[in-house]
Order: structure tokens, then sequence, then C-alpha cells
């Protein structure tokens, strides 16, 4: 849980950037979040992640939290209810108030913050977000369009864009101008820039010519004769001199006022609005795509982590899920922390950073909150028998099987990892399944995880356990027989392991020569290798507060 993280972790003024997109919306069913507990239904309804945001006594108690803390968030909260009743929108509320006030606590006074939401509860966080960090710190409400606008609404325009708000902790907040423009595309110039740069030298590179005469005409130094012409121009005559000679000045025609030649190439770029038309969602052939439901561009947080920070800095996404910000920070030379509730996200920016900055990334970082030592996985497996399994795939990078998987026929499926090897030219995809028990275990569970390998048509079948497996259970097991692959070796086609040996770094037997290819890749980053990189901060949070005051930039 990110408060706790927070709360525990991160040190007061230790971060210098955070962004978060909080869970909100998902493909699951749709839940009306503005349904009074007395059965009244609102008008309007939103999604929502099924049963997550509802107004229990859960909630009220987090709410009645906030209101003893007192201050300005407790007033704005009071005026929420106000509003909305206790309704599932006022849970999600609750939620966010004590962690944006923890946020609030980990930025620099040189930090900002940006929170990504969509239009549904956008002005609902905009007035929590003014409570926290007071009206006055609000920089800018940023119109990311995620999608085009399809036709299917009858009643209503189509909701394509997100939300993203930006606030500054103080107004010394880091401010990079330079990541105010974008780089102008010479194949796709707007109209306007298209008919200003109009001329082409030999080169064929684009240029307009823009006056040098000085706005102000009583400047006695700066009035002088050149090329015929004299004027009250913007230069000195030696830098004027100097320009013409580099061929930066030319006479449009003899007698003519000379002009400055400004080439496109030369610009800083299109300066940056706060609707952001630009950056296109991840589509289904995307290189970065991973699969992951809510992912977000890396180019997206890569603009934010450029306006906002400069190398060295920390930053900060406490709902990390896969890893955008976590993958942009790193390409970017910042530090970071990432936060999530899931032991199935963590695995996947593991295997994301690993395909991003080679395995040498592993030992920059280090990971808060998941079981070292057996008696930890048992406390998980209690706890959250979900978790356990998300957790335990993740230590063969499995990855957990879809929902349709672990019904009917299905059934018994905890979990796949794919590989290919050499044997196949054609690089046909060769499984594994996974099969995991947190309870006790017996010979029959050996025998159901062959049958569920014969049935799939797998290579090899893994059983990760909790508990020792018994002596027939072994026996079971060796009967299986083997996955041979001629000139390359044999492996056994029933595997056992313990959360112990796993731990302990035990592997599954499998053919490595063409790798697993159960999650898929993300893209090689351009960044420095990992050994020369700043150094990441905990994946789980952090002890933060470690970074030196740096100069910056104030905000304008």
């Amino acid at each position: 849980d990110n408060l706790d993280i927070l709360r525990r972790y991160v040190a007061d003024e230790s971060v210098d950037l955070v962004y978060l997109d909080p869970p909100f919306k998902s493909d699951q069913d749709y839940n009306v979040l503005f349904a009074e507990k007395s059965g009244a239904q609102a008008a309007a309804q939103i999604r929502a992640f099924g049963d997550t945001w509802t107004w229990d006594s859960v909630a009220a108690l987090t709410y009645e939290e906030t209101m003893r803390n007192g201050g300005r968030v407790a007033e704005g909260m009071y005026a929420l209810r106000a509003l909305l009743g206790p309704s599932d929108m006022l849970a999600y509320l609750a939620m966010m108030a004590p962690r944006l006030v923890e946020l609030h606590r980990a930025l620099k006074p040189t930090g900002s913050i940006y929170l990504h939401c969509d239009p549904t509860a956008s002005h609902y966080l905009k007035l929590l977000l003014d409570s926290v960090f007071r009206p006055d710190s609000f920089r800018n409400e940023i119109i990311w369009q995620r999608a085009n606008a399809k036709g299917l609404m009858t009643r209503a325009l189509p909701t394509n864009h997100d939300v993203i708000l930006s606030y500054h902790k103080t107004p010394e907040a880091t401010w990079n101008e330079d990541g105010l423009f974008t780089p102008y595309d010479l194949a796709d110039l707007d109209e306007k820039t298209d008919e200003k740069y109009s001329l082409e030298d030999a080169d064929g590179r684009r240029y307009q010519l823009t006056s040098l005469i000085n706005p102000n005409q009583n400047r006695p130094n700066l009035t002088y004769e050149f090329l015929g012409v004299t004027r009250v121009w913007r230069w000195t005559k030696e830098r004027m001199d100097e320009a013409y000679r580099a061929g930066f000045v030319v006479q449009p025609r003899p007698g003519g006022v000379p002009r400055f030649k400004r080439y496109l190439d030369q610009q800083r770029g299109k300066p940056l609005g706060d609707v952001w038309t630009d950056i296109p969602p991840i589509n289904a052939r995307a290189a970065e795509r991973l699969g992951y439901p809510t992912q977000k561009p890396q180019q997206l947080l890569e603009r934010i982590i450029r306006l906002s920070s400069v190398e060295g800095d920390v930053v900060l996404d406490p709902f990390c899920g896969c890893g955008t910000t976590v993958s942009a920070a790193q390409a970017l030379k910042r530090r970071w922390i990432g936060i999530d509730i899931t032991h199935l996200a963590i695995g996947l920016i593991r295997s994301r950073l690993n395909h991003a900055f080679g395995p040498d990334i592993k030992g920059t970082y280090k990971v808060i909150g998941e079981p070292v030592e057996v008696e930890d996985a048992a406390a998980l497996a209690e706890q959250d028998r979900y978790q356990f399994q998300f957790w335990a795939l993740g230590l063969v990078n499995a990855r957990p099987a879809t929902r349709d998987e672990k019904r009917g026929a299905d059934k018994g499926i905890d979990g796949r990892l794919f590989f290919h090897d050499e044997a196949e030219r054609a690089g046909k995809t060769k499984q594994i399944i996974l099969s995991v028990k947190s309870g006790s275990v017996q010979a029959r569970d050996v025998r159901d995880l062959c049958a569920v390998v014969d049935r799939e048509g797998a290579q090899i079948g893994a059983l990760l356990t909790l508990q020792d497996p018994t002596r027939d259970m072994r026996k079971e097991a060796a009967g299986a027989g083997f996955y041979e692959l001629p000139g390359r070796g044999r492996f056994p086609k029933i595997q056992i392991f313990t959360i112990a040996e796993l731990l302990a770094g035990k592997e599954i037997e499998y053919p490595h020569w063409r790798s697993n290819v159960t999650f898929r890749r993300a893209p090689k980053a351009e960044a420095q290798p990992a050994a020369e990189a700043q150094g990441a901060l905990p994946l789980l949070g952090g002890d933060g507060g470690v970074e030196p005051d740096r100069q910056r930039r104030p905000a304008k």
C-alpha cells in the first residue's frame, strides 16, 4: 500500500517530482459512483475498478481520519461530502486525500506534482489538490488527447482525452524552459510555420528573413551605415559585420534594408501549450506495448520529467503499474521510487528494466515489501493467496494465468512460462505450465499437473510449493519422463520446487538458449549503461533525503 510505504520510507522533502496515475477505470463492470446509499441514482455514471471504491465502513473511517487531522484538507473533504453525499466517489476522494498529503510532505520546496486522471473526477481532484497545495500553487491543467474521437455517442460528445493536473510546491519549483519546446518535424510542419520558413538555401535548409531594425529609435551608439543603409540597428557594427561574413545577414536587393537569415533548424522548436495532441496512445502494434491495460506512452512521461526535474533528481510514482515512470526516469538519468500494491506489477517492472537497460540494472535498485524468507512467504500466503501466487510466479519469471485459464477444463493452471529453443528453427514457442500451492501438497497434485501438461501440449510442468514435497510426489514427478532436445540435453517433464529453494536461487530446468519470451520485451533504452546511471532508489519505497541541493532555474 503506497500510503504505508510513503509514511514509513519516504523522508520529508526528499522527492523532486511526483507523477501519479491513480487506478480509476478499467475494462471491468460499470459502477455508479454517484449513487447515494439510500438507493437514489444520480444522472452521472462513471467507470471504475469493480468493487474497488465503495462507500463502506473502511471508507468512512478513512474520511473520519482526515477530518480529525483538521486543516484545509479536512475543510475541503467536508465540502465535497456536502456536495456528493456518502457516495463511492467520496470513497475514492477519501482514499486520495491522505496520499496527496503525504506526497506534499515528501516533495522538496523545488518539487512539482502531476496528477493524471480523466474528466469524470478531474474537477473533484483539483479541489482536493487546491486544499493540499493551495490554489495559488496550481500551474496547469494539461489536456492529453489519448484517442481520436469515434462517432459512437448519440447523446454526448465522445471523451477522447485525459487530464493532467500540475501543481508546484513553491514558486521556486524546478522549471526547465528548454522543455517548453518540441522539435519541428520538417516533414509535417504546421501551416503557420510552413509559411514563415518558406525560403531554402543551396543546402535545402529552410529559413525566413527577419528585421534587424531596433524598435528603440533613440540609440545613437547603434545608428550607423551598413551596406549603404543607415538605420538604428539591433546589433553593434562589429557584430553586424561578423554575421554578414558568416552569411546570416543578407541584402535582398541593392539598396534594400539588410535582413537576418533565421534558420528553422536553429530554433528551439514549437512552443508547448497545455493541449497535447502530438503524443499518440499505445496502440496494439506499439513497440513499447507490454499488455498492461493502463500503460501510458513513455514519451508522455519523458516530457513531464524534462519539464520539472534535472539529472540526478528523484522521481516518485506511487501508482507505478507497469513502470513507465520508472523506465522514463532511468532513461533520463533521474533516480526513482516506484510503488505498486501488486506483485504482478513488480514482476513486470523487473522484466521491463532488464529488457530496456540490460541485466546489470538489477544491481542498482532494491525491492521493499516482498518476501525474502520462507516465513515472509507464508505470511503473504495467509494474507492473500493470489498475491502469493503472483509473487511466486515472479520468482521464475512466469506470468499468471488469465481468469479464463483458471476456470472449467483449464482449472489447475496458475501460470505459464514461454520459451524458444534452437531445435525449432522456425521459432515455435514452447511453454511451461506452473502450479502454485501454498497449503498442504500430495502426490495427486503432481498427477494433476502432469495431466494438464499433456492436455495443453506443454513441454514442462513446474510445481511451486510452500511445503516440502512428499516422497510419493517426487516419485510421481520422476516417473513423468523428460522433455528431450536432441543434442542439447534432457529436462525433467515435471519439476518440483519449494519456495525455500527458489529463494536460494534454484531455477527451472529448460533450454535458455533463445530466452524466456513470457513477457513482451520493452525496447532497448538509448540511455547510458546501468553501471553508469545516477542510481535508482528502491522500487517499493526508499530512504530518500540523500540527494544534495543543486542550482535550479526557478519557475517563472
